[in-house]
């Protein structure tokens, strides 16, 4: 009997792994949470280490599986969370709008990055909490759009209560990384057959060279 195709065996096209960091408190895992079952809880629960959950999305006429880890803001765990860097292919960097503190230490999670992730994961900028009451905004929306401005990377405020710009968020990356993907895919088979165009033409080189040098 002939073997099923490759698409039905697998339930996507893309897996992408992605990767929540931030402070303690910014509300990672209440995004997540929206973003994966559709819910929003206010009790505020610490991560202890990781956590993950999954949800396949529909994308350009693609099924992409987004496995979605979240990690411990605090210091404690962070030399837990390091090692989830590695194998990420887009990190969403969050703070909460209503505190400056975790603002100002995405810095740090990005010196972070740079250190443990591989040199072309995608990254977002996200402030959350957007819902709260302007009164306790600490954080003003040019001042967010000015620093993904300055690393190159796309910005969105969010509310997980609200659901605001939840969903287009992790679109917005996951739309990125298949793009780079499928770019990566349609570049590697011409590259490979010019590198052994290169090679062997190389090793004709090599091989006048020595017989000039040896005769």
């Amino acid at each position: 009997m002939a073997a099923a195709p490759a698409r039905a065996r697998a339930d996507y096209d893309y897996l992408i792994k992605l990767l929540l960091i931030g402070d303690s408190g910014v509300g990672k895992s209440c995004l997540l949470l929206r973003f994966s079952d559709g819910s929003f809880t206010t009790s505020f629960i610490t991560t202890i280490g990781i956590d993950f959950k999954i949800r396949t999305i529909e994308l350009d006429g693609k099924r992409i599986k987004l496995q979605i880890w979240d990690t411990a803001g605090q210091e404690r765990f962070r030399t837990i969370t390091t090692a989830y860097y590695r194998g990420a292919m887009g990190i969403l960097l969050v703070y909460d709008v209503t505190d400056e503190a975790s603002f100002n230490n995405i810095r740090n999670w990005i010196r972070n990055i740079e250190q443990h992730a591989s040199d072309n994961v995608n990254k977002i900028l996200v402030g959350n909490k957007a819902d709260m009451d302007e009164s306790k905004r600490a954080v003003p929306t040019a001042k967010g759009q000015a620093l993904a401005d300055e690393y190159g990377i796309k910005f969105f405020e969010t509310s997980a209560k609200t659901n605001m710009n939840v969903e287009e968020v992790f679109f917005s990356i996951a739309r990125d990384i298949k793009q780079r993907l499928a770019d990566t895919d349609s570049r590697a088979e011409p590259q490979t057959i010019k590198i052994n165009q290169q090679d062997s033409a190389a090793d004709g080189g090599q091989a006048a060279q020595k017989s000039a040098c040896c005769g």
